[in-house]
């Protein structure tokens, strides 16, 4: 008997809640079913999930399956999602997927210029981090996708969007920002000094070795911001990154660290609804991006 996916959302649910009567709640199924379903799961592999007769604690293969089948649940209800939304979008549907600090700028713009455009159309729009961007170009979840860095890609188009420069985000009463002279690097990573996913696009040696010793590591940008308002903290961003923080926090240029960032845009060559994605790739790179706000 091959195994089922409805096998191993059941299996999922009772490791999650740890019970047979609440995952047959939230399965909408009856406690015997689930219990008889996991056990064709369990027969199946030779070998039992759980320890003991309870559904509380996983068995070491139990542990290996868990991580395994949810992830191929997900994968496969985000599967159902996109089909039945294709279905849905006689109009047409664009999938867009961007970097946050991108994304935050962009996607109002798009949104109003799309649908102004083509009443009716299905618009998707989700911000992540460069290599998921790259990945739901090349499994087909986004006709979209803006990303830092150069990806060759099979199938999809890439072409430069813009480039940043790196600086110092701060708060606005910070030291390194109401010193009269431009902060260097020695000054800015010291033991305050957050590191973010973003500072592996620099290349300068100085930069690279002196954030070796980087205690803290955040990689959401939000939480990043509001560790950086306390006043207490400092990071490295690209410049478009400032455009969307608070009052309170600023950028500033680092004297010795020339390195910028460069964004590009990444388009399927091939797409249910071509048109629309040409039209939208045509209206990014259209856009301008203004200049950010700067420390004193």
């Amino acid at each position: 008997m091959a195994i089922k996916i409805e096998m191993l959302r059941c299996f999922c649910t009772v490791a999650q809640t740890g019970t047979l009567a609440e995952a047959a709640d939230r399965l909408g199924r009856t406690q015997s079913a689930v219990s008889m379903t996991l056990k064709q799961l369990e027969d199946h592999l030779g070998k039992k999930l759980f320890e003991g007769e309870r559904k509380s604690t996983l068995s070491p293969l139990g542990e290996q399956v868990f991580d395994l089948a949810s992830r191929q649940v997900r994968q496969f209800d985000e599967t159902v999602q996109e089909i039945e939304a294709a279905a849905e979008a006689s109009h047409g549907l664009i999938r867009i997927v961007s970097v946050p600090s991108i994304a935050a700028l962009l996607f109002p713009q798009v949104l109003e210029h799309m649908t102004g455009r083509f009443p009716g159309l299905k618009v998707e729009l989700r911000d992540t981090d460069s290599q998921q961007v790259l990945d739901a170009l090349t499994e087909g979840k986004a006709e979209i996708g803006i990303a830092s860095g150069f990806h060759p890609l099979n199938g999809i188009r890439a072409v430069p969007l813009l480039e940043d420069h790196f600086g110092l985000v701060c708060a606005a009463d910070h030291p390194l920002n109401t010193q009269a002279c431009q902060p260097e690097i020695a000054d800015v990573v010291t033991g305050a000094f957050l590191r973010n996913a973003l500072c592996d696009l620099i290349e300068t040696p100085r930069f690279l070795d002196a954030i070796e010793a980087a205690d803290v590591t955040i990689q959401n940008t939000h939480s990043l911001i509001t560790m950086i308002q306390t006043g207490k903290w400092v990071t490295v961003l690209p410049q478009t990154v400032a455009q969307f923080i608070p009052e309170t926090t600023v950028f500033r240029p680092i004297a010795d660290l020339p390195d910028k960032r460069q964004v590009y845009l990444y388009s399927r060559e091939k797409s249910r609804f071509q048109d629309l994605t040409d039209e939208c790739s045509a209206f990014i790179l259209s856009c301008k991006f203004h200049e950010a706000k700067q420390g004193a």
